[in-house]
Parts: C-alpha cells; sequence; structure tokens
C-alpha cells in the first residue's frame, strides 16, 4: 500500500524525477543490517538553558500541556490540539514572524517540530536533525545522518519528524535506520537497521515512543516490501517485537464486494480465486502495506492503533487475488506485544492506490444511539472522515464527501479510466486535527482528477512496482478544500477551497483557529467554528507540513515549515517560521 506517495499519480516530469532518485539510489554493494553508518554533528552554540529529560508521564500528559510539543502530532491521541488560547480569533490579526531558521537543505520539507524546554528540533529531507532555540532561533547543533549506499523511497526523500524521550531524539532514516541522538549535544548514540533498503524500504515517518518503546513503521508500497510496524527498546534499539500488515496466512480475506461505505467495488471474485489457486506460493511477502504515519496509542487498553497503505503492485490486482489484508485498514495491536487486536479495511483488493495514510485520531464519538463512546476517527483519501468505535474497530459512520467522488469503482483500463478521487486523494498522508469543544475534524484534501492505466507487471525486485500508472488530466482543474466535519452526524459544517491542492496537515488550537498551509508559500489561520479567514502570511515556498504550537516564558508561538513538496511538486524551501502576536 501506499499512502502518500504514488509516482505515477503526479505529473510525469515528476515521475520521471522519482525514478531517476531510485534508480540513482539503487548503487551497487548493500550493507549488512548490523553495519553502523554513523553520521556528522556540527556543534552550535552552546545550550546553556536547562534541558531536563522527557519523562513517560511528560508524554502522557501532552495534550493538556500548553508549553511543549512533544509528539509530532501533539499527544498519543494525535488530535493536533493545540491547549492554550493567547493567540486567539480577536488577536490572530497581529500574529507576525518572531524569527525565520534556514537550514542547509532546500529540499521539501513536511516536518513537525517537537519543542521542549524552549528547544526545537525539527527534521528536513536527507535525515538532518537540528536543535535550535525556540525563541530566537539560534542553532544548538546540527546532524547530518551518512547515507547507506542504498535507499530507495518514493515522493521525495522526506523526514516528518523526530520522537523525543528521556535525553534522547529518535529518527528514521531514508536508508531504513532508526537513530538515536543525545538531546543535548546531537551525538550519535545507536544505529540499528529496520529493514533491507534494496527491497524497497525506507522510513519517513516520525517515531512514537511509550513506555520505552519506539515504534515505527515502514514506506515501500510501491517496491513489493511486506508492511510492518516495529517496536524497538529506547535504551539500545534492540527488536522487542514486529506486526506485519500482511498476514502469511489468511491476506485473502473474506472476498469483500463493497467497500467500507456499503459501494460495490466490482471485482471479479470467482475469477480472483482461480487466480489464487493457480498461484498459491509467497506472494503475500511482497503485497505491500506500509505503515506511513504514526500510530495513535490507547494507554488505558494499551493498544497501538495505526492506518496501512496499499497493496504491491498499486494497480495490477491480477497478480495479488483476495481482499489483500490488511492493506487499506486500519489496525489495533497489543501494545506490549504487537499482537492482533482487530481491523477494519475500507477497500479491499485496491486497484487504485487509494490507501490509508492519514494518522488516526483517538476521541470520544457518539454511536448510532447518540451515546458517547471511545471512538477513533480516520480521514480518508476517498475524500469521507471515517468514524470508527475504537473497541472493536467497527466502523459506526462516514462523513458526506469532502472533494468529488466521480465513477466509483471504474476499474483500471489498458487505454487508462477516469475515475474520481485521484490515486492522491482525498485526504493523503496530511494529519487531520480536532477540536473537542466544536466536535469537528479540520482536513486538508486534494482534488487531483486522474486516470488508471493498469499492465501486467512481474514482481521487479525492490524496484518501483506499480503495475500501471496513475496520470494526472491536463485539461481538469486541480484544487484543494479545508474541510470542517461534525465527528458527531457526518455532516459538513464548513469548507474554504483553495488554488492548489492540499497536502502537509492541520493545527486547531484553543484560541479558535484552524492553521493550514497551501503550496503556494500562504499559511492561513481560519475561525474553527465558520471557517471564515482571518490571517494569512506568504512564507516564499510550499507550506506542506503541519504546524505547531507551543509556549516560552508566557509567549505563544506557531511554527511551520516552509519547504515545499516533491510529490505535488510544490516549490522548495529550506525553512521553518515562528510567529507570534507582536
Amino acid at each position: 500500500m501506499l499512502s502518500s506517495r504514488s509516482h505515477a499519480r503526479v505529473p510525469l516530469p515528476l515521475l520521471l524525477l522519482a525514478l531517476a532518485a531510485a534508480a540513482a539510489a539503487l548503487i551497487p554493494a548493500a550493507f549488512g543490517a548490523d553495519e553502523i553508518q554513523g553520521g556528522a554533528t556540527t556543534p552550535g552554540a552552546a545550550m546553556t538553558r536547562p534541558l531536563p529529560p522527557v519523562t513517560q508521564a511528560q508524554l502522557d500528559a501532552a495534550g493538556n500541556d500548553a508549553r511543549d510539543w512533544v509528539h509530532s502530532n501533539g499527544s498519543y491521541v494525535q488530535t493536533r490540539y493545540y491547549p492554550g488560547s493567547q493567540i486567539n480569533t480577536r488577536n490572530v490579526a497581529k500574529l507576525k514572524p518572531a524569527f525565520l531558521f534556514q537550514t542547509a537543505v532546500l529540499e521539501s520539507m513536511e516536518t513537525a517540530p517537537i519543542v521542549v524546554n524552549g528547544v526545537m528540533f525539527l527534521t528536513t529531507s536527507y535525515n538532518h536533525v537540528y536543535a535550535i532555540d525556540a525563541v530566537t532561533g539560534k542553532e544548538f547543533w546540527h546532524y547530518k545522518h551518512k547515507m547507506g549506499p542504498i535507499t530507495t523511497f518514493c515522493c521525495g526523500p522526506n523526514n516528518r519528524g523526530v520522537a523525543v524521550s528521556g535525553d534522547r531524539v529518535f529518527m528514521g532514516t531514508l536508508d531504513a535506520r532508526l537513530v538515536a541522538l543525545d538531546a543535548r549535544t546531537g551525538k550519535l548514540l545507536w544505529e540499528t537497521q529496520i529493514a533491507d533498503p534494496e527491497l524497497g524500504y525506507s522510513e519517513t515517518m516520525a517515531p512514537v515512543v511509550v513506555d520505552d518503546k519506539i515504534l515505527i513503521g515502514t514506506n515501500g508500497g510501491e517496491y513489493g516490501i511486506r508492511g510492518f510496524l516495529k517496536a524497538y527498546s529506547a535504551t539500545d534499539g534492540k527488536l522487542l517485537w514486529t506486526f506485519y500488515t500482511i498476514p502469511e496466512k489468511g491476506h485473502e480475506g473474506v472476498w469483500a464486494t463493497r467497500d467500507a461505505t456499503g459501494r460495490d467495488m466490482k471485482r471479479d471474485i470467482a475469477a480472483e480465486k482461480k487466480q489464487l489457486a493457480d498461484k498459491g506460493g509467497d506472494f503475500y511477502k511482497a503485497l505491500g502495506g506500509g505503515v506511513w504515519m504514526p500510530p495513535a496509542i490507547d494507554r488505558k487498553n494499551r493498544m497501538a492503533i495505526f492506518v496501512v497503505g496499499n497493496p504491491s503492485p498499486d494497480l495490477y490486482g491480477a497478480i495479488r487475488p483476495g481482499d489483500n489484508l490488511y492493506t487499506d485498514s486500519m489496525v489495533a495491536v497489543d501494545l506490549d506485544t504487537g499482537a492482533y487486536k482487530w481491523h477494519s479495511q475500507y477497500i479491499a483488493h485496491d486497484v487504485w492506490d487509494l490507501d490509508a495514510v492519514s494518522p488516526p485520531i483517538l476521541v470520544d464519538v457518539r454511536d448510532k444511539n447518540g451515546q458517547m463512546i471511545p471512538g477513533v476517527i480516520h480521514g480518508g483519501k476517498t475524500g469521507h472522515v471515517y468514524v470508527h468505535d475504537r473497541r472493536d474497530g467497527r466502523l459506526i459512520r462516514f462523513s458526506q464527501a469532502m472533494i468529488p467522488q466521480e465513477d466509483m469503482w471504474t476499474l483500471p483500463t489498458a487505454n487508462g479510466a477516469r475515475m474520481l478521487p485521484g490515486a492522491n486523494g482525498g485526504v493523503e498522508w496530511s494529519p487531520m486535527a480536532f477540536n473537542p469543544k466544536t466536535r469537528m475534524a479540520y482536513a486538508a484534501n486534494l482534488h487531483q482528477p486522474m486516470t488508471y492505466q493498469v499492465e501486467a507487471s512481474p514482481y521487479p525486485g525492490g524496484k518501483l512496482w506499480l503495475g500501471g500508472a496513475f496520470k494526472t488530466i491536463p485539461a481538469e482543474a486541480q484544487w484543494g478544500k479545508l474541510s470542517a466535519v461534525n465527528i458527531d452526524t457526518g455532516k459538513v459544517v464548513w469548507d474554504y477551497k483553495t488554488d492548489q491542492p492540499l497536502i502537509g496537515g492541520v493545527l486547531a488550537t484553543a484560541g479558535g483557529l484552524v492553521f493550514n498551509g497551501e503550496g503556494n508559500g500562504l499559511f492561513r489561520a481560519f475561525d474553527a467554528a465558520t471557517g471564515k479567514k482571518l490571517w494569512e502570511y506568504q512564507c516564499g515556498a510550499g507550506v506542506n507540513a503541519p504546524a505547531v504550537s507551543y509556549m516560552v516564558g508566557g509567549k505563544q508561538y506557531i511554527a511551520v515549515a516552509a519547504g515545499g513538496n516533491t510529490q505535488l511538486d510544490f516549490k522548495r524551501g529550506n525553512s521553518v517560521l515562528v510567529f507570534a502576536v507582536q
């Protein structure tokens, strides 16, 4: 599965760029799983401010902490809701830059900075990490990961951020490693190989640390990998458990003919069953199912809940008969052992690359009887917000479509068939935000019409494996829409249409605000209740990363990366901008 990065779903020049990058990265001489490549740290100004260890209690309480931003999505429940209200609907118009920090890497930026005790940790493409003063932008240290001889990745050399715990900073890398750095100095403490990049594995997601376990998934749904979520020891990087998103047995599922919303997916089940009988073998090893974004953590029930990307190959379904579990699904596993708890599949046997990728959010929801129950929501590339019962994964409702849906589910053809939404969404990898006061989820959507072309394609051995192509339609307009959805009714309360497709993510705050950026460089604030635009700033490069908020010295700040986006070819930059009311 692929969640936010279909090569062919983007314009041809960008596809060629991605293919060239992947090919150039396949340098001969693979490295062993235990070989440590190291990295380089450049010290900056001395970090004189206190930097006490980040405790588990602090990580648990993050959702109510207006001072720090210690998870990439704000908290274990991933609402991306900042509880402070110093910046609000009445004064947001006075928001001005406090500082701009320029990195050494001019390439797409999708990082969600972490802020602890006035120190900001941010990442760039190609796995650079910076520690800077969160008030002045003064650099403390800069770590540059030393890549192994092979990197194979889809949709840009991105990194979406680090995790912090104790006195350490953790990052996944493009060459499929997990590294631990000293938070005060940037010194490499340990490094472990997660998977083999020569087979198509890579890491762009921000990890999650809980109970001294680092949880991290994998990219590679376009390369014939076998997806997983893994847990490592935060102390020494030893592997603790693995959950494979493609089971060895039972991946054919129940032969579902309808998607989660009840629509006929036009599957030929008889033909698929014959293909399975004829095929046999171990094709599950290359069936895809990447995990692109961080899991949500249900502390009470000790579950990790995450979503899984598309099957491999993306469009050529004849080579992978069955439902292809657990692709295009939400999955819950035991936090301590990785054992399966439940799953809910949105699209069985996906041949449109409409994988599940935007991270799940844990909130209480109303069931069909109006009773509040533990829930989990997800914004899909289909353009729906899905609302589930957290106890068993059962789908309670799905929202009105936030973007056009046409000819669902038209099957791909050799000449190309038009079906909306295109392979980028809907809601791509972009994290949603949820405001508990308005009961609304805020989702950044894409409208990018495409045709789907299929062709027979055997497994190419860790190389790009689409089984066809997704192609944008030059004559049709592309645009974006920021949508507010009432999760208790499924109704779209308001939306704001943008000139370009939206990708990057949303921040909501207790000040009644919603922040979202665009590929044209505009960073905007909206009234969370009405959708009225209240403020905007031109950042000079695509704002295609989710914003964060924090407080230092009694003053609230908003930070966002402006580096553009490889996937949609938005203008590149190298900066993080930080704003405050002046």
